[in-house]
């Protein structure tokens, strides 16, 4: 048999072995938690009992402690390079650089990342969670450290939500090589203009730099929860383009998959006042009709914004987990 356009098929084939590769990674999940879930947020637990019979994801619980163990074992030359690394890597403020208090910061953020890395390699973890609410030992949120880890393609949740930090990796896995990105993301605030309604979307500090539209800038500021010192973080602008938000909802008998079809759009001012990384959106079709789908579908409020995958790709993936697709 004679295929004469066989771009079409190749294309389809490489969308399907794409969720095949997610589909197997998620068999075997390691998600590791530093620390307990987010206090009155119970949208970030689950069922682990059901996910690991249904979706193969082993969650496994550590104290803060244990991170932190890891984290002082990391020594001042290591860290040093991988400030050196960051120096190279993105653009630095000088006034950061001159002041010795700032560096220090970012040795300390340098070494939570070197810490919290060599405890996930050591324990094959592929995804993990923090909480800001439960720091103890650490000087800081970790911030650039947990935009780094995903940036390698490791799962991220912040406020011990597990389901979205297994997502985000899958998906990672499921959009490796293509152009675009995948990151942990939150709806922030809204702009409500009639006829022009968008999303900004950001969440603290932990958000991946695969989507940014250009160089990152590594930024120092306040932050007003937490009660440590002011934590480092890349600031940047999401790049453009079409795209989806993603959660994983338990619905307490099944899990379901919350999908929405965005626009990634440049800002529509500069946002001097949130120093962190954020993206913009125009969700399809338009803000009432996919606010009022999230909602009646039971959608979370933590999700993975993704600019390299398509629907297709949710439809094979939710086809091979046996999970619903709103």
């Amino acid at each position: 048999m004679c295929i004469r356009d066989s771009s079409k098929v190749i294309a389809n084939l490489d969308d399907w072995t794409r969720v095949a590769l997610g589909w197997a990674e998620s068999q075997g999940l390691k998600i590791v938690r530093f620390g307990d879930n987010m206090r009155d947020v119970a949208v970030t637990e689950g069922d682990k009992v059901e996910a690991r019979a249904k979706l193969g994801w082993s969650v496994y619980g550590y104290g803060v402690g244990d991170l932190v163990s890891r984290v002082t074992e990391i020594s001042d030359n290591d860290a040093l390079a991988l400030v050196k690394e960051y120096e190279e890597s993105y653009r630095i403020d000088g006034s950061i650089l001159s002041d010795s208090n700032l560096k220090q910061r970012m040795v300390e953020a340098a070494r939570i990342e070197l810490g919290m890395e060599r405890f996930l390699v050591d324990g094959g973890f592929k995804a993990f969670t923090t909480n800001f609410e439960d720091l103890y030992g650490l000087k800081q949120l970790p911030g650039i450290a947990v935009q780094r880890l995903m940036a390698k393609g490791y799962g991220f949740g912040a406020e011990g939500d597990w389901k979205t930090s297994a997502l985000v990796r899958c998906m990672k896995v499921m959009s490796n090589g293509l152009s675009g990105g995948t990151s942990f993301m939150e709806d922030y605030t809204y702009h409500l203009q009639p006829g022009a309604e968008l999303i900004l979307g950001a969440h603290m500090l932990e958000v991946c730099p695969s989507i940014a539209a250009a160089t990152p800038r590594v930024e120092i500021h306040p932050l007003g929860i937490g009660g440590r010192e002011d934590p480092v973080r890349l600031v940047f602008d999401a790049a453009a383009g079409p795209g989806l938000t993603v959660g994983m909802a338990d619905m307490g008998d099944r899990f379901r998959l919350v999908g929405n079809a965005i626009d990634v759009v440049p800002p529509l001012a500069e946002l001097p006042r949130l120093p962190v990384a954020r993206a913009v959106w125009r969700p399809r079709p338009d803000l009432r009709t996919s606010t009022t789908g999230w909602l009646t579908a039971g959608g979370p409020h933590h999700t993975v914004l993704s600019t390299a995958l398509r629907r297709e790709h949710l439809d094979d993936f939710a086809e091979m987990a046996g999970v619903e697709l709103a």
